[in-house]
């Protein structure tokens, strides 16, 4: 079966359930500090499962583009990957159990014809704070499922995805041993005693991954034999004269492959290459896979002439055809940086090493860290020269100074599934006043392109071509302050996008929106799509404090603000 076979499949059996298609999300997701990139289908969801109405209802489905970095150092196997897709549905409040596995048996043997007698079941089976799950295990039996197990929270529960808010129980399915589905069933709220209390709103949240699925549906054991991966190895296999079915080079190929995958998606956003945040991710893949190159050969401008296989594989992605020029231009340049950064790295590492046996635990992490020396290539440069090198002291240093990526890494978020606390809810109202205010003041053609928001302060980015005035930030915020202090309204409608578009509602550029959205309006003054969540009066917010305006990119302006 083929990817796009698989994906329309998919879609068209959870729409004749009732449920509705939403569009695949942006990979940086909107309004959440507390994760540098979309790593579930569920991750723009959030509002909606903590309890806030979906323009579509209840039933959702959809086919969403994930970047996961919390086990970046294990690709390299046959199923690891940064970028990756997920199919998955969910019920918001609607169906329950039976329904949800009765529909993940029905596409599995029907559609997929996989027979039942492949598939094995994996359930929760209790512990001191949630029961054992009989519920699934009965509904698995009464489809004739047999091979059934019981496994503890480590394999068959979900969340919180941090120290309290909704989890549950899930139930795995699995064909030839591989993890092919899993239904999440969100029945828990934990609070911040431990316990584990019932949920209100009990959700369902599925997720099937495409390179996964199509592995076991073309009975292969390697995902990068699928059609998703292949065009890369085979490109790889003709650029440099080796081949994949070397044990020795499978690994190299894998991560090479994998990495330029990931770092053509995340140019594609818009991010550009840097030492912190998006940035700092992009600029590690890219490294990572010219490392791995190099010890395939000594060449230049490595990863660039293996972007175009991506484009080839993904024809459906609109947004990364349009980026094109721009995806090239921003590896090629990070190439260059980096035969650069190697070239004097090396002259370093000579002065470290010289007349000694051994390059401390600072030292290594000195290369790593200020010269953007991967750890293989340190590593490989001990050996070469017969220095003693310690991964172990290399660690150490690591623990004792911030990782840079460590938001990604982790990837969780800090309390529950979002931070919606008050006073984050209060600058998430405050953005919509300053991006009407830039409106007023600068140009009516401003546009939000990203924001970010703690419970300390809000960043929001929008386009336009010179630093602003001093005169003009303060005009900005008078106006912000003065709408606060109007007590103006915030409500919220519904309604179909294309009207929403035409009314000349705001949103934020390059995002994609159902074919109804909700709309909050402040007062008479701002308007906008968004999913919330909102003050209900403006003089809930308190006062409004620009802190710093700069640059975030080419044409592209930053404000970082606090209320007080």
């Amino acid at each position: 079966m083929e990817r796009k076979q698989l994906i329309k499949k998919y879609l068209k059996f959870f729409e004749s359930k009732g449920h509705k298609i939403i569009p695949n999300a942006s990979l940086i997701p909107k309004d959440d500090p507390t994760v540098l990139f979309t790593t579930a289908g569920m991750h723009p969801l959030v509002p909606y499962l903590l309890g806030q109405k979906h323009p579509l209802g209840k039933k959702l489905v959809n086919i969403q583009k994930c970047i996961r970095t919390t086990d970046i150092e294990e690709v390299g196997d046959a199923t690891h990957h940064t970028f990756f897709e997920m199919l998955g549905n969910w019920s918001l409040g609607d169906y329950w159990k039976k329904e949800a596995i009765e529909m993940s048996f029905e596409f599995l043997t029907k559609n997929l014809n996989i027979p039942k007698e492949k598939i094995i079941i994996t359930c929760f089976k209790g512990d001191k704070n949630a029961k054992k799950d009989i519920e699934s295990e009965k509904i698995w039996k009464s489809l004739g499922i047999k091979k059934i197990k019981f496994l503890g929270k480590k394999d068959n529960w979900w969340g919180p995805a941090g120290e309290t808010g909704p989890c549950g129980p899930d139930s795995e399915m699995f064909v030839k041993g591989f993890e092919i589905w899993n239904n999440v069933f969100m029945q828990y709220d934990k609070d911040s005693k431990g316990n584990y209390n019932s949920l209100k709103q009990k959700n369902v949240d599925t997720g099937m991954g495409v390179e996964r699925t199509l592995a076991i549906l073309n009975n292969l054991d390697d995902n990068y034999l699928t059609e998703v991966w292949k065009p890369i190895l085979d490109e790889i296999e003709h650029l440099f004269g080796i081949s994949y079915n070397s044990e020795k080079n499978k690994r190299i190929m894998r991560i090479i492959a994998d990495h330029t995958k990931a770092a053509v998606f995340i140019a594609a956003e818009g991010i550009i290459p840097s030492n912190k945040e998006q940035g700092y991710i992009l600029r590690k893949l890219i490294r990572r896979a010219y490392t791995h190159l190099n010890k395939i050969g000594h060449y230049r401008n490595l990863i660039v002439p293996l972007i175009g296989t991506i484009f080839e594989i993904y024809p459906d992605y609109k947004h990364l055809h349009s980026q094109k020029d721009s995806i090239y231009k921003i590896i090629k340049e990070e190439e260059n940086k980096f035969e650069l950064t190697l070239d004097k790295g090396l002259r370093i590492f000579e002065k470290l090493t010289k007349n000694k046996k051994q390059l401390s635990g600072k030292n290594s992490f000195l290369l790593f860290q200020s010269y953007g020396f991967p750890l293989e290539i340190i590593e490989d440069l001990c050996k070469e020269n017969k220095i003693r090198f310690s991964a172990k002291d290399f660690q150490k240093e690591q623990v004792q100074h911030q990782k840079l990526s460590q938001t990604a890494s982790a990837g969780k978020f800090k309390s529950g599934l979002a931070d919606h606390s008050e006073k984050t809810t209060k600058l998430h109202t405050a953005t919509h006043l300053l991006n009407e205010a830039l409106r007023s003041v600068l140009n009516k053609n401003i546009n939000q392109r990203g924001s970010n928001i703690t419970s300390e302060r809000l960043r929001f980015d929008f386009n336009f071509p010179r630093k602003l005035t001093e005169q003009e930030i303060k005009k900005v915020e008078n106006l912000v302050n003065k709408k606060i202090s109007n007590a103006l309204t915030i409500k919220r409608e519904e309604m179909p996008l294309k009207k929403a578009l035409a009314s000349g509602i705001q949103s934020e550029f390059g995002s994609k929106y159902p074919n109804k959205v909700s709309v909050y309006n402040i007062g008479n003054f701002s308007r906008e799509i968004c999913t919330g969540p909102h003050v209900k009066n403006t003089k809930e917010i308190g006062k409004f404090k620009i802190l710093k305006e700069e640059s975030s990119a080419a044409g592209i302006r930053r404000i970082k603000a606090v209320i007080e």
